[in-house]
């Protein structure tokens, strides 16, 4: 699924015109970054939970020559699946 495809399912569930649809996922996708940017947790019941995490720093190789690179430390977005997203086999 692509963005276009949730703005597609946003027009059929509501009945909104296309560009309002694409504004109001849009400005969902806006607010969660700006959270995630601040270090903020966003927590959606029954859907899951997204949170900011350091990374560490480490040393990685260059596939070309095989050189040592060293990787900076960093920030990665994380996601926890709610208990109503798991998937049942």
């Amino acid at each position: 699924m692509i963005k276009q495809d949730l703005i597609q399912r946003v027009v059929e569930r509501t009945g909104l015109p296309r560009s309002k649809a694409e504004l109001a996922v849009d400005a969902i996708f806006e607010s969660m970054k700006r959270t995630l940017v601040t270090g903020e947790r966003i927590e959606l019941r029954g859907f899951g939970v997204f949170t900011v995490k350091p990374r560490k720093t480490g040393i990685g190789r260059n596939p070309r020559t095989g050189a040592e690179v060293s990787i900076a430390p960093g920030k990665a977005v994380r996601f926890k699946p709610g208990k109503e997203l798991h998937l049942i086999d």
